[in-house]
């Protein structure tokens, strides 16, 4: 453990309250957390939508003439109101600033049901967004019931600008993670049906143009991460993304793997490059990984899904690690498993704020973590 470097979690005995639970972490040495804040809001649209899956703050300079305002949190959830998986439609937005902060829904796709991890936004005002659909409506994983999905584009205010679908490159959307540069913009893609990972290269117009999005080339740049249907889970396989801009190096959570790679030149390879490498490979500590973040010291954030190697003791956790893989901590943000999926990290004046879905709940857990910097 290192002191004085505890970036999430670090706090003497600290309780922490998410979904109306409880819950102590861990003691750590001169931490530079002194307190964390929480704010807990429903994620229960007025469909009756369940089970959120991915969380993304709003970021600083993003187009505010739109629906949303930087600083909001978008929310997507995979459940209809009947909890069948795969028939979730709508993308709730929430103000972490409000008293009472309640989702009020962006989007409503209703012929793209299942909405995933794929979640993320571009500079010029557009809003990524995957699915991976129950095609019977039963909401259980069996052959001939799962649909590829499909990648979607919005714009600022909720409008499908681009749908794009490929049953070998867009093969179930399971996971997200965006490279921006001052002329270009790749998505990286999990694809928890195949396995693989898919980087798009595309090219970004001004949204007044009728097609503002164009694909430049798609490349398979990983697989071989297991994957298939997941019982309560519906599917597992590569899930969360986490995009090291300096070291061109993209972190993948495999799921039913139980490990975290890296997949070595993610942004200029020509070649899939099959896993890569294990950086996280720690049985104690890691129980299905999906969500997954890098944080700014370079710590990994992972949040841990119960699909396998699960710790009844410690269920519905999100751990850290260093960047070498050692871990730092962990806290349990659910009595039940199950509960951690999609996690989302945003930079305050004042240090951080974290957030995190809790799918048994249907509940945002929003903290401002104070550097002291």
């Amino acid at each position: 453990m290192r002191p004085g470097n505890m970036f999430l979690l670090g706090c003497a005995l600290c309780v922490l309250l998410i979904g109306g639970v409880a819950l102590a972490s861990l003691n750590f040495n001169n931490p530079i957390i002194p307190n964390l804040v929480i704010t807990s809001a429903s994620t229960v649209p007025s469909n009756g939508d369940t089970n959120p899956y991915g969380v993304v703050f709003v970021p600083q300079g993003f187009p505010s003439d739109g629906l949303l305002k930087p600083g909001e949190i978008l929310v997507s959830n995979f459940n209809n109101s009947a909890g069948k998986q795969g028939t979730g439609t709508t993308i709730v937005q929430i103000n972490p600033a409000a008293p009472l902060p309640v989702p009020v829904t962006f989007f409503q796709g209703a012929t793209t049901p299942g909405l995933t991890l794929v979640l993320g936004f571009l500079r010029q005002g557009y809003v990524v967004v995957g699915n991976v659909p129950s095609l019977d409506g039963s909401g259980i994983c069996q052959t001939g019931t799962v649909g590829q999905g499909a990648l979607q584009f919005l714009d600022k205010n909720a409008n499908v600008v681009l749908t794009l679908t490929n049953a070998q490159l867009l093969n179930g959307p399971w996971g997200l993670a965006i490279k921006e540069n001052a002329n270009s913009t790749q998505v990286f893609v999990a694809n928890v049906l195949s396995g693989t990972v898919t980087r798009l290269n595309l090219s970004i117009g001004r949204s007044h143009t009728s097609n503002p999005i164009k694909v430049i080339s798609t490349t398979q740049i990983a697989s071989g991460y297991t994957h298939g249907c997941a019982g309560a889970s519906f599917v597992a396989g590569p899930a969360g993304l986490a995009y090291d801009k300096k070291k061109d190096v993209l972190y993948v959570s495999s799921t039913q793997d139980n490990a975290i790679y890296a997949v070595k030149n993610a942004g200029s390879t020509v070649k899939d490059n099959g896993t890569g490498s294990i950086v996280i490979k720690d049985a104690t500590h890691l129980h299905g990984p999906i969500g997954l973040l890098l944080a700014p010291n370079g710590d990994f954030i992972s949040a841990q899904g119960d699909v396998t190697n699960v710790n009844t003791n410690l269920p519905s956790e999100i751990v850290e690690f260093t960047p070498k893989g050692d871990f730092i901590a962990e806290v349990s943000i659910d009595p039940a498993t199950g509960g951690a999926f999609g996690i989302a990290l945003a930079s305050t004046p004042k240090g951080f704020k974290f957030a995190a879905v809790d799918d048994n709940t249907n509940t945002l857990g929003i903290w401002n973590i104070n550097t002291g910097e």
